[in-house]
């Protein structure tokens, strides 16, 4: 008597279509971190034939679409460390001009929590929004917007940034606070003020 073969749960889909069910999201998740079209266009590429080679490791423990932004992801974090670790270190300090700002006049670091408490991988999830952060994120310097990125979405422990970056403890704080201040007052104006109009 023959049985029929059980499916495999643990199966991607074929390679084939991967590109029309996950190419924009996973370009948009690079664009946004990167800033940059043509490098988010190539990692995604790795990204997809990273996922081809380990296709058979998925476990199915996660959605497919997960299991890709979790490569790409690493692929972005690769290309940050090789990029940093070659960045001039005049151009890292002037990132860092003036911190004297976000200091109190004791020398510790004004709160930087107040006021961002939405979680950015839940409202992630609304393309309106998603939009305007891209926007607003775009509007920062390429390392604080890096900055933010690796901790409030990828959810990166500070020691792992400051390796990635290549910055001190202190500094990484300085970039998160530019960053959380530049982004409440742009999605204040961009978002928050058009929810409470609707």
């Amino acid at each position: 008597m023959n049985r029929k073969q059980p499916i495999d749960q643990h199966q991607t889909s074929h390679p084939e279509v991967w590109v029309d069910q996950h190419g924009d999201y996973l370009f948009r998740y690079a664009l946004l971190r990167l800033q940059n079209a043509e490098l988010a266009q190539d990692l995604v590429q790795d990204t997809f034939l990273a996922a081809l080679r380990a296709r058979h490791s998925f476990t199915g423990q996660s959605s497919e679409r997960t299991w890709l932004v979790g490569i790409l992801k690493h692929k972005i974090i690769d290309y940050l460390r090789r990029s940093w670790r070659e960045c001039p270190v005049d151009e890292i300090d002037s990132s860092l001009n003036s911190i004297e700002e976000f200091f109190d006049k004791t020398g510790h670091l004004r709160d930087i929590s107040h006021g961002w408490t939405a979680d950015p991988g839940t409202i992630l999830e609304q393309r309106e929004f998603q939009g305007i952060l891209e926007r607003c994120l775009a509007e920062l310097p390429f390392r604080t917007a890096t900055a933010f990125s690796l901790r409030e979405m990828d959810g990166l422990p500070a020691e792992e940034i400051c390796k990635i970056l290549g910055i001190s403890s202190g500094n990484l704080h300085v970039l998160l606070y530019r960053a959380r201040t530049h982004l409440r007052h742009c999605l204040e104006i961009h978002w928050f003020v058009k929810i409470r109009k609707d």
